[in-house]
């Protein structure tokens, strides 16, 4: 039986579905359309537009790995402050993030889409930088996402660069401070395990951003999204099931994973790719201070990372029960 919203919705709550729908469709479509624009420009009297667009392209190639071109203007969207309020998503600090140091963070988990991620770090909605002043955060996203003409320049805008030593390394050792990497560590990867109720982190073996923070002497900043994981149901895809098969493998082929997540839609509320309205609450650690070393031993990688995973399982107990989380249930880490 289909669940029909009501038609007698407020005006607030019909923009904020709206504001979703475009975030859901520039992840979904947005792509697609952007290269089929520029490629539907070459055949028309428009022709030069499209080739001016390459030349730009071309002299701009590096941009996405040497920090971006974020616009303020962007962050600070309204479309940003709706999208946030249909969820709500809120962002908690409970500790100082010193503006005179650089810093690492890691976010946990990526659930389907990373709303959590992209609202707090990628616009101002839930004023990251009333919070945090001095701090200038850029989130890393899979580099396939920057090979669209057009999309690349507008995810540039709010912050997003590219995923790859080369742009961490750019913005961590660029001048001035208080830059803040911040790295969804489980990736596509983790996407297909995102569901309700589930708290599995890809974690164990991932040990770069400990290696990079080492590198650069970059304070370690765990954060995490409580209610990432309940905005989509997933088709069932256990581990070592066909589907799981199949997704690992066009994961390893096109970089992206493919989780079949379905939610609600835009009038009903039984079947749809729109997110649930479900509350995203994300906690921002305090930070791991980090002692430079240039050329780290394993022994140093692996000790940062254990007890990066400490502090992360502190956090997350320390908050659980707040969000109705029972008691016996802890992180698990893949």
């Amino acid at each position: 039986m289909v669940e029909f919203a009501p038609l007698s919705v407020p005006w607030e709550r019909r923009l904020q579905t709206l504001a979703v729908l475009q975030w859901v469709f520039s992840f979904l479509a947005l792509g697609q359309i952007c290269i089929g624009v520029f490629v539907g420009l070459l055949f028309t009297r428009f022709w030069l537009l499209a080739v001016l667009y390459a030349i730009w392209w071309f002299l701009d190639r590096d941009k996405p790995r040497q920090g971006g071109r974020r616009i303020e203007a962007v962050r600070r969207w309204v479309i940003w402050k709706y999208m946030k309020d249909y969820f709500p998503v809120s962002l908690i600090k409970t500790a100082e993030l010193d503006p005179s140091q650089n810093y690492i963070a890691g976010f946990h988990p990526h659930g389907v889409l990373a709303a959590g991620a992209f609202l707090n770090l990628c616009t101002e909605s839930t004023g990251f930088s009333s919070l945090f002043p001095g701090i200038r955060p850029h989130l890393m996203m899979l580099n396939l996402w920057f090979r669209a003409p057009f999309l690349r320049d507008y995810i540039m805008s709010s912050g997003l660069v590219t995923a790859d030593k080369e742009s961490a390394d750019h913005i961590l050792s660029r001048k001035g401070s208080g830059n803040l990497l911040a790295i969804i560590i489980g990736g596509a990867q983790e996407a297909l395990d995102a569901r309700p109720g589930a708290y599995t982190l890809l974690l164990r073996n991932r040990k770069g951003f400990v290696r990079l923070a080492l590198t650069h002497g970059a304070a370690l900043v765990p954060i995490f999204s409580f209610g990432e994981n309940d905005l989509f149901n997933q088709v069932q895809n256990f581990s070592g099931s066909w589907l799981r098969h199949v997704q690992n493998q066009l994961q390893k082929i096109m970089g992206v994973s493919l989780p079949l997540f379905h939610g609600r839609g835009i009038f009903q509320y039984s079947f749809g790719l729109m997110p649930y309205r479900h509350p995203i609450t994300t906690i921002v650690g305090k930070p791991i201070e980090v002692q430079k070393t240039l050329h780290p031993s394993e022994e140093e990688v692996n000790q940062l990372h254990q007890r990066y995973i400490k502090e992360l399982c502190n956090l997350f107990e320390a908050h659980k029960l707040k969000f109705n989380i029972p008691a016996d249930q802890h992180l698990e880490f893949c």
